[in-house]
């Protein structure tokens, strides 16, 4: 069908629970009615909250989203370790929950605030010899994983009940709130897995703008195509660079831009307030471009 809203653009969607993420851009493409399209930072089915689809051309910026920080609220369990790290995994070791008090919960949360190593669960897409980790794990296998360092930039504890610990978390992208919550559970001597997940933010994004896929699904394809963000939204962190017509049209062809104290830096680029694409300066002001959007003007 036709539509006389733009294709291009960042929808922002509420995930819900027991779907994956892939599952649900296919229902979002649907009915917004485009082809072109894909997520940034997938949930697993257990997770539920806020995920950004990018559309036509602003899958352009979806490295971004995909490096970007994101914030979550996480129930974990203590005193049952699963298979997998979460709630969906058989359980495979009960311990009891020792006499906690909230101080206690707290020095141990101290502990995973800042830089820190965090070994990625077998329960993931990341790949072993072509094979995603998942997929071994399923079938038995259990390989061994290198540490990698990720970002708490925040971890507040919001209630504790033993045995269930809410957590808020905002950390650096590459983060398995499993493994986090795995790690907790062995410093409090007793286990846990992973008993809920929502998230509340990705990059510049919150979970209050973003749209049930139910709600969508009740809408035709103009009035879903209405909530989406421009491509731009998701770079409010870039410096923003004004270029001339003839700027802009040197640009367009691929020439070079000499510019007076231009920020140093990947840059985004507008003429007449339209959003142009991503460039880069150099110590000279000299600016090149990254990436052009062709997005229609009506945007």
């Amino acid at each position: 069908m036709n539509s006389k809203f733009s294709e291009h653009g960042i929808l922002l969607l509420d995930k819900p629970l027991g779907l994956t993420s892939n599952a649900a851009l296919s229902r979002a493409k649907r009915v917004l009615d485009i082809r072109k399209a894909g997520h940034t930072g997938a949930l697993d089915p257990l997770a539920t909250g806020l995920l950004p689809l990018c559309f036509g051309q602003a899958t352009k910026v979806s490295a971004f989203l995909l490096d970007a920080d994101k914030s979550y609220l996480a129930e974990i369990t203590l005193g049952e370790s699963t298979a997998s790290g979460d709630a969906e995994g058989d359980v495979v070791e009960r311990r009891e929950v020792p006499q906690l008090t909230r101080a206690d919960v707290e020095a141990v949360l101290e502990e995973f605030r800042g830089t820190i190593e965090q070994v990625p669960p077998m329960y993931s897409a990341l790949k072993h010899k072509g094979r995603r980790l998942h997929e071994l794990a399923r079938a038995g296998i259990e390989v061994e994983r290198k540490p990698r360092q990720v970002k708490i930039h925040r971890l507040d504890m919001l209630d504790f009940e033993p045995p269930r610990l809410v957590v808020r978390v905002r950390c650096s992208k590459g983060t398995y709130i499993r493994s986090l919550a795995m790690d907790i559970g062995a410093r409090l001597g007793c286990g846990a897995h992973l008993g809920a997940l929502r998230r509340e933010a990705s990059g510049p994004f919150v979970l209050a703008d973003a749209v049930t896929l139910e709600a969508l699904e009740d809408m035709n394809a103009d009035q879903a195509r209405r909530l989406l963000l421009a491509p731009d939204a998701a770079l409010p962190h870039l410096p923003r660079v004004e270029l001339d017509d003839a700027e802009a049209t040197a640009i367009g062809h691929g020439k070079a831009v000499a510019l007076k104290q231009p920020p140093e830096g990947v840059v985004r680029i507008y003429s007449r307030d339209r959003f142009l694409g991503l460039g880069q300066t150099d110590p000279r002001g000299v600016l090149r471009v990254r990436r052009l959007f062709s997005v229609p003007d009506g945007r």
